[in-house]
């Protein structure tokens, strides 16, 4: 069992190398505040030179580099307080983050080679808000060194103060300062911007299918629980996305219409794959997809927040699990939410915000596009880079959740990395689904290597 592979061997605060100026706070935007109810949690595994280094070194060494780097993360060591509307907002007072120290029996290789999700998250430390969320501690991180070679970094915070983005960016930025380099892509911690006049759209229509699948969010935060879930992680080499984005490609397409991304052929995949297994005879379930939207905003890309926008994809008029017309469906969703539209759902949300925060994911399929992070390139050991990674939007509700990201270095720039959470029941469906089967994916994680 589990249990018995790790030991815990202690849990312990580390704060910044350098105090924060006295009185500082950092308020949270609406997009923030929505994704309250939510948490992150990022795994990242390596291969470790093995009797090298005495047991604990290493991690005394991410220890040191962890409070050097907290000093450019702030909110990180904060704590959560209320204003006077009531919203929270963080004192920036570095009461520092909570970090777990463990071993594990056994090398890293071995743990990947029948790892599932209950044991993947014992690997990554996390606690839910206490009673007096002042003392409470909104990042952890944890450091597992494999007996016999190997080390696991966790890292798991609220999504209320980051989204999967901000955590890959203060991962890398960590490995940066473990080795030690410079740190190439410091946090932004600026608010969203505000509509710029010389951009506004004359005669502007609010973009009002956002706004009603947001507003539909606020009135209906009911999650379901009944069924257990449980996460598939499949790897798809370059090859076997770019055959699934020319299988998306109908024989009726216009030729000046861009083909599919790798994000909306896959998205487009599961969504099909899914829904038959769902038992949908006639047509296919409901799906929202949920984008990283810096670059639209004009944002830095080192911009520290939360700016993944959910958004509704509607299937009326589809035809029933045809491939092509699902990603085309997902791939005009994305072309229409552009900066103007995600500006009015900012605004509207603002101005509409509900003293409780909804849960984005509690209906829907959700399927999320991290194609944006780049966590592959985090050496915390020189030469050695993550070998498995995996992400994880907690909890998960309703109909399930996809998460899509690239894949090692290795695998091509196509590849990508799928991880797959639903039902119990319906993983082991979806790994016999024959059209997934088509494309061939490697499982790195969930069930018996034989439904590969």
């Amino acid at each position: 069992m589990a249990e018995n592979e790790i030991m815990y061997v202690c849990k312990r605060t580390v704060v910044s190398t350098k105090p924060v100026q006295p009185g500082k706070h950092h308020p949270l935007s609406v997009l923030d505040r929505h994704m309250e109810k939510n948490h992150l949690r990022v795994v990242c595994y390596y291969k470790g030179p093995r009797g090298q280094e005495e047991a604990g070194e290493i991690t005394k060494r991410l220890r040191e580099s962890l409070s050097e780097v907290l000093t450019h993360f702030p909110i990180m060591t904060g704590r959560l307080i209320q204003n006077d509307k009531g919203h929270w907002m963080i004192k920036c007072n570095d009461a520092g983050v909570r970090m777990v120290e463990a071993r594990a029996k056994g090398n890293v290789e071995d743990w990947l080679g029948s790892v599932d999700r209950g044991r993947e998250l014992m690997l990554v430390h996390w606690e839910d808000m206490y009673y007096k969320p002042y003392f409470w501690s909104t990042f952890y991180v944890q450091v597992t060194e494999f007996e016999e070679g190997g080390l696991a970094i966790g890292l798991s915070c609220i999504h209320l103060l980051a989204d999967p983005t901000c955590a890959t960016m203060f991962i890398k930025a960590w490995a940066d300062t473990t080795l030690p380099r410079k740190m190439l892509a410091p946090p932004f911690f600026d608010p969203l911007p505000p509509r710029r006049p010389g951009n506004t759209i004359p005669n502007h229509k609010p973009y009002t299918a956002l706004i009603d699948h947001y507003n539909f969010s606020l009135h209906n935060s009911n999650p379901s629980t009944v069924a257990k879930h449980t996460t598939i992680t499949l790897s798809f080499s370059d090859h076997m996305v770019q055959a699934c984005m020319d299988m998306t490609q109908s024989s009726t397409a216009t030729p000046n219409k861009p083909s599919p991304s790798p994000f909306e052929a896959l998205a487009g995949l599961f969504w099909v794959c899914i829904s038959k297994v769902k038992s949908l005879r006639n047509g296919l379930l409901n799906m929202s997809i949920c984008l990283d939207a810096r670059k639209v905003l004009g944002l830095h890309k080192a911009f520290f927040g939360n700016c993944m926008i959910y958004n509704k994809v509607h299937s009326d008029g589809l035809e029933e699990h045809k491939l092509s017309q699902a990603a085309r469906a997902i791939g005009e969703v994305v072309a229409k939410m552009d900066s103007e539209g995600i500006m009015d759902l900012i605004e509207w949300l603002e101005q509409n915000e509900s003293p409780i925060s909804p849960l984005m994911n509690s209906c829907d399929l959700i399927c999320s596009n991290l194609e944006v992070v780049d966590i592959h390139s985090s050496e915390f050991i020189e030469k050695l880079r993550p070998i498995q990674v995996s992400y994880y939007v907690e909890s998960v509700f309703g109909i399930g959740q996809v998460l899509i990201f690239p894949a090692p270095p290795g695998e091509g720039p196509l590849g990508r990395v799928a991880m797959v959470t639903l039902p119990e029941d319906e993983v082991i469906k979806l790994c016999e689904d024959e059209l997934l089967l088509q494309f061939s994916p490697t499982i790195l994680m969930g069930v018996n290597r034989t439904h590969a």
